[in-house]
């Protein structure tokens, strides 16, 4: 059970922080010799329990796209005529509604465009992840290159541009980045979101709800494998444990880095990677 509490709060630290959760839970594996054969799998419900984490702690956004969706499915307004100052009044609110609305479904269709990248180049390279990925090398000289994208987005990133349906998809390639372990899904799509002019705070923000449909998804996908193979055994119960780690830790996570990034660049994040690169391969 220790193991899997150790690779839980590790998930649940490492998966928003853009310092990449992969390549540390591959890390923890072989500095303490937990390597099951399953791991990809065990990761993956772990990842699950911090996607739970980000629908808790969005769950307004979540629910206001949700109403928005149904609602613009089922709308038929009619238009009207400003007889009086309090039609003015309602239709000024009027008015904010449908600029609310607006945002909501440019945010439904960049999130649902965004996540189709990420979820075809899972499907490609699925075989690769559970094995030739796995390797500390890799995820070193990956931890270099992903600090170096994350430096050139704070160098080029121009402030408060507005979302749109192309700027979403484009963060979402970005977001394919994630596939190779030492990325970071965070670091990779905030950084997407500076290049596209994005302030780091809208850059994170569509960072954690873009990811909410992989994280999910594969993880629900990867758990009901684990349970129809029956290689669950034992550890159920570890497993679960582990899992409430990662939603915790995930949780306080999010909510802490979303206000660190008001104020403070990526770079300390990058300069975190390149160190500990350098000391994996020396190591190794």
């Amino acid at each position: 059970m220790l193991d899997l509490i150790i690779l839980g709060f590790t998930e649940g630290i490492t998966e928003f922080l853009p310092i990449s959760s992969s390549g540390h839970l591959i890390l923890i594996r072989d500095i303490f010799g937990m390597k099951t054969g399953f791991d990809l799998s065990f990761d993956a419900v772990l990842q699950l329990a911090t996607g739970l984490a980000l629908v808790v702690y969005f769950w307004k956004d979540i629910w206001n796209l949700i109403v928005t969706f149904f609602s613009l499915l089922s709308s038929r307004r009619r238009p009207g005529s400003i007889s009086d100052p309090m039609d003015s009044v309602l239709q000024r609110n009027d008015n904010r509604e449908q600029d609310d609305r607006k945002r909501n479904w440019i945010l439904i269709w960049a999130i649902i465009l965004g996540t189709i990248p990420a979820v075809i180049g899972g499907l490609l390279l699925q075989k690769q992840m559970d094995t030739v990925f796995r390797n500390l090398h890799l995820v070193a000289y990956v931890l270099i290159a992903g600090s170096i994208v994350m430096y050139l987005a704070e160098w080029f990133s121009k402030q408060n541009k507005e979302l749109t349906v192309g700027k979403g998809f484009i963060v979402g390639l970005f977001q394919c980045l994630a596939l190779l372990p030492g990325f970071s899904r965070s670091g990779a799509t905030i950084s997407g979101g500076l290049f596209m002019g994005f302030n780091r705070e809208q850059a994170a923000r569509f960072s954690f709800l873009l990811s909410i449909p992989i994280i999910v998804g594969s993880g629900l996908l990867k758990l009901f494998e684990l349970i129809h193979s029956h290689e669950l055994g034992g550890l159920g119960l570890p497993l679960l444990v582990g899992s409430l780690v990662a939603f915790l830790s995930g949780l306080l996570v999010v909510h802490y880095l979303l206000k660190f990034l008001k104020n403070h660049k990526l770079n300390i994040f990058a300069y975190y990677r390149v160190i500990l690169a350098l000391i994996i391969l020396a190591f190794l």
